[in-house]
């Protein structure tokens, strides 16, 4: 079976409904994190990083939106709203910081112009738990998730103002 990332509310080459769009920046949305759900997990797999990019954010280095780690290798979904309160991670997963500071899902934002890709990236590690503290930045995250990587499936969806 093909490592596969998917969702009931985001179709891979779609657009990010409001729901998903950060509430701030001029926009007003929801800013709920949205269900995701994978299979064909790599054989080994220990546990799981989730990463949302915006690569094409205009800071010269992307964005980070979302970074949730240590989720446990049997785990096959994180809930609608899991990354912005309103539903558990499971088991010992922990979000790291966004780049706007914090740990939680950060929808998107971005200033009028064409759209913005946001990569919903899962990573299968080699490893029970990511040696990172609880604020580490995406980049940080991201060596360490390279370093330890079995395989990893993504999603990409747009938006634009």
């Amino acid at each position: 079976m093909t490592f596969r990332l998917f969702s009931n509310e985001l179709h891979d080459g779609g657009t990010l409904s409001t729901a998903h769009v950060f509430n701030g920046f001029g926009h007003q949305g929801e800013n709920r994190s949205p269900q995701l759900s994978w299979e064909g997990v790599p054989e080994g797999t220990r546990s799981l990083v989730l990463t949302m990019y915006d690569p094409d954010a205009p800071t010269g280095s992307g964005f980070w939106h979302w970074v949730v780690v240590d989720i446990p290798a049997d785990v096959t979904e994180l809930a609608s709203g899991a990354g912005s309160g309103a539903a558990a991670l499971p088991g010992r997963s922990r979000q790291t910081r966004t780049d706007i500071g914090g740990p939680g899902y950060v929808g998107a934002a971005p200033p009028p112009g064409p759209a913005h890709r946001y990569v919903f990236t899962l990573h299968a590690l080699s490893i029970d738990t990511l040696p990172v503290p609880d604020d580490a930045s995406g980049a940080l995250v991201g060596l360490f998730t390279t370093m330890n990587k079995l395989g990893e499936a993504s999603l990409t969806v747009r938006y634009c103002v």
